[in-house]
């Protein structure tokens, strides 16, 4: 098995571009400002800028690359790579991060070990904080899926990346090589195949990737589990002959005083067949990213601790196969919640609000102040929001509009959606508190008023993430597979700290 990722030795300098020594200069172009750029640098290339771009072969579009050589001879570096950006105004956090990505991509694929990136275009971001999204992207662009391939010829990393920027911007590429190399670990559990991540692996797998200073760790077995009461998290695990897990994360740094704690709940299903209510056999294979929201949390709290972020955090993760074993939870059984709450399970298929339910309530009992869970957990998401934006479901409206802040920093989509009092209609059971499933009319919507009647007193929210945690296709920033959706948005949120509510 090969690596599945390598974080480059990642630098800034101050040096100008033409004394720079690398296999590739990057050079970002806003497509409404050619012109600076072509008088700036057309004559060091003997005017193909100007042809290329004169004649459309590059636009400089978003994400569009053109590649040059240098015919200069005081530039120490013979290949330059111009990366398009769009209009300027345009030129936000997660266009720097694709375009970063795209170039670093475009690098490794002709084994091109050592890059700079000229950061000469500022599009609407601070110098600061574009330079931590460029770290990101080439970090998060140093990633290979085809760990598995018996003989994997084409992977290649990028060894070293250097920053032409400022001093002062050390600390904003060293935050940024932190995050990205949190979402490639995130990744690279997401992208597990399902014999090679039961819970138990996975509980031992996001413990190791929270191993860093400020964080303590608890699993909690079954025994533990059942000591607690999750009726809900230990009957969708019945079917299984893997145990279900129970993943506590622990982040009190000395610099944050007691007080107000950031809760973070992740879904850990490690495969979903569905159940009983058995899942298609067409597409089942991509089951195994339903631990996505379970890897994010993880992933966004290692991130907060390595950047000693002043704020109390927890995480709570509940790890589980669902499966149609002989003991597996039927069609109509009722579950007892850890808060006392029953449920009549009508559809085996909508596990995740189950096991979550237990998460939050637990999450609050170790005293989070302030909730957010993260979850693969409805197909109805897809059809309301595509594959490109996040569901957002929450209250009160400060502490959502504080997370919709916080995804517009850090470059993620995200959209609210309703939680009127009307849909709890839906969730009436004539023999329990209520039913897991109602039915599709507003899937995701009432599949958030499940997960609401047990997340407690205070701030609350749900990221519905079945869209977005992983991409079909392959785009020049991003290959097919886990995405590490919303861990910038998490880091963000504490990084902005808690809003008094």
């Amino acid at each position: 098995m090969q690596v599945p990722y390598e974080v480059p030795r990642l630098s800034v300098s101050s040096a100008a571009i033409g004394a720079t020594d690398a296999d590739l200069i990057i050079i970002p172009i806003a497509q409404d400002h050619t012109a600076a750029t072509v008088a700036a640098y057309d004559a060091i290339f003997g005017g193909d800028l100007s042809s290329a771009l004169d004649r459309g072969e590059f636009t400089a579009k978003a994400c569009e690359t053109l590649v040059l050589r240098r015919l200069a001879q005081d530039w120490r570096t013979a290949r330059v790579m111009f990366v398009g950006g769009g209009p300027r105004a345009e030129i936000d956090a997660e266009r720097v991060r694709r375009m970063a990505a795209t170039a670093a991509q475009a690098a490794r694929h002709q084994h091109l070990g050592r890059i700079a990136w000229a950061d000469v275009e500022a599009g609407t971001l601070s110098t600061a904080a574009r330079v931590e999204v460029i770290a990101e992207g080439i970090v998060v662009a140093n990633f290979d899926n085809g760990v598995y391939k018996s003989r994997n010829d084409r992977q290649f990393f990028i060894k070293d990346a250097v920053i032409l920027s400022g001093p002062d911007t050390t600390t904003a590429a060293a935050t940024g090589r932190a995050t990205g190399e949190s979402i490639n670990a995130a990744r690279v559990l997401v992208n597990e195949p399902g014999n090679y991540l039961t819970p138990r692996i996975l509980a031992e797998k996001a413990q190791a990737l929270a191993a860093v200073p400020g964080i303590t760790a608890e699993v909690l077995d079954e025994h533990a589990i059942a000591a607690l009461g999750m009726g809900m998290l230990l009957g969708v695990s019945r079917g299984s002959i893997e145990p279900p897990r129970l993943l506590v994360l622990r982040y009190a740094p000395a610099s944050a005083p007691t007080g107000p704690t950031l809760g973070l709940v992740g879904k850990g299903v490690t495969f979903d067949t569905g159940g009983i209510s058995l899942k298609p056999a067409d597409g089942m294979e991509r089951m195994k990213d339903d631990m996505a929201g379970g890897a994010t949390v993880v992933a966004a709290l290692r991130s907060i601790a390595l950047q000693q972020l002043p704020i109390n955090a927890i995480a709570v993760v509940p790890m589980t196969e669902n499966m149609p074993g002989g003991k597996a939870t039927k069609p109509g059984d009722i579950l007892r919640s850890a808060s006392g709450l029953t449920v009549e399970v009508n559809n085996t298929d909508a596990e995740g609000r189950l096991i979550l339910g237990d998460a939050l309530w637990y999450a609050r009992q170790l005293g989070a102040t302030h909730v957010i869970d993260v979850a693969t957990l409805t197909g109805a998401i897809v059809v309301a929001l595509g594959k490109t934006t996040t569901g957002l479901f929450g209250t009160p409206d400060p502490w959502v509009n504080h997370i919709r802040a916080a995804a517009v920093r850090a470059g993620e989509k995200l959209w609210p959606l309703p939680l009127f009092d009307d849909y709890r209609e839906q969730l009436k059971s004539e023999i329990a508190d209520m039913v897991n499933s109602p039915g599709r009319p507003a899937g995701a919507v009432t599949a958030a008023m499940f997960l609401k009647e047990f997340a407690g007193d205070g701030p609350w929210a749900h990221l519905d993430i079945a869209g977005t945690a992983w991409a079909e296709e392959s785009k020049p920033w991003q290959p097919k597979g886990a995405t590490g959706t919303m861990i910038r948005t998490l880091v963000d949120v504490a990084r902005a700290g808690l809003p008094g509510i």
